[in-house]
């Protein structure tokens, strides 16, 4: 689980619900006030349709998956361990080609152990840094793409918020005449609907600000932090295949790390 975003949501919810407490018990309204379900139909139901209409059906079902993406642990936090492998993997090509494919199904990374079967399967050089930059093109641009779907929806959540909001006043303004006729409190009845018609644009703005902006921007640093691993990647195959000394590969690959992870020896 990722922490940060767990504590973060939960931290947020938290603020924003104890300053409605407050801001209720100060005003001596209901918090109960705070929940419309009308509302949350408008704004969840308003921006899920629009994503629906601007996406592939098929990208918009996947929601609620690239939601769990934002919650899992990253895979990648420490490189250490994957340019140890790939130096380590340096040494036996280096010794013996036949080692080296009986190494392959220890391999964790998939794309790794890919690149790693293109070598023993004596692929030029040049095809190998090819298939495997356009595999991770196309990946960079497909969890991209994933990414801006959640974006998009942080930008509907709020004007399906203020949409809702004119509903709410299209009606108040409506019954007002009835009220008077009526002979209610023309003040209690408007500040009322007013109330209501603004949950749905604090909905909107909630949601946006919330959860939707922010989990678009988490996918998009995990997007990140997949492109640095496959650069890693590629650039370590390619030295596998030139049969480079593992000194060598540990001080090519250690300008990706951080100065905290790298080593200058080898393990």
């Amino acid at each position: 689980m990722d922490f940060a975003t767990i504590i973060g949501l939960f931290l947020g919810v938290g603020l924003i619900g104890t300053g409605m407490y407050l801001g209720s018990v100060q005003q001596g309204v209901p918090i109960s006030k705070f929940f419309e379900i009308v509302s949350l139909m408008i704004v969840l139901g308003g921006t899920l349709a629009a994503t629906a209409i601007a996406f592939p059906l098929n990208e918009v079902k996947r929601v609620i998956s690239l939601l769990r993406i934002v919650f899992s642990k990253s895979k990648h936090e420490n490189l250490g361990p994957l340019v140890d492998e790939i130096v380590e993997l340096s040494g036996v090509a280096r010794k013996n080609m036949r080692d080296l494919e009986g190494s392959i199904p220890n391999i964790k990374e998939d794309f790794l152990k890919d690149g790693v079967q293109y070598v023993v399967d004596g692929r030029s050089q040049e095809d190998v840094a090819k298939i495997l930059q356009t595999a991770e093109d196309f990946r960079y641009e497909r969890e991209s793409h994933e990414s801006g779907l959640v974006k998009t929806m942080g930008i509907y959540a709020p004007a399906f918020g203020m949409v809702g909001t004119l509903i709410g006043l299209v009606m108040m303004l409506m019954g007002m005449g009835q009220a008077s006729a009526e002979g209610t409190d023309m003040a209690a009845s408007l500040g009322g609907a007013m109330g209501v018609a603004l949950i749905t644009t604090f909905y909107g703005a909630l949601f946006a600000n919330l959860i939707f902006l922010p989990f678009s921007d988490k996918l998009k640093m995990r997007n990140k932090e997949n492109n640095l691993v496959s650069s890693i990647i590629i650039e370590g195959v390619l030295l596998i295949q030139q049969k480079k000394h593992p000194l060598d590969v540990r001080e090519r690959l250690n300008v990706f790390l951080p100065f905290r992870d790298r080593k200058a020896e080898i393990d």
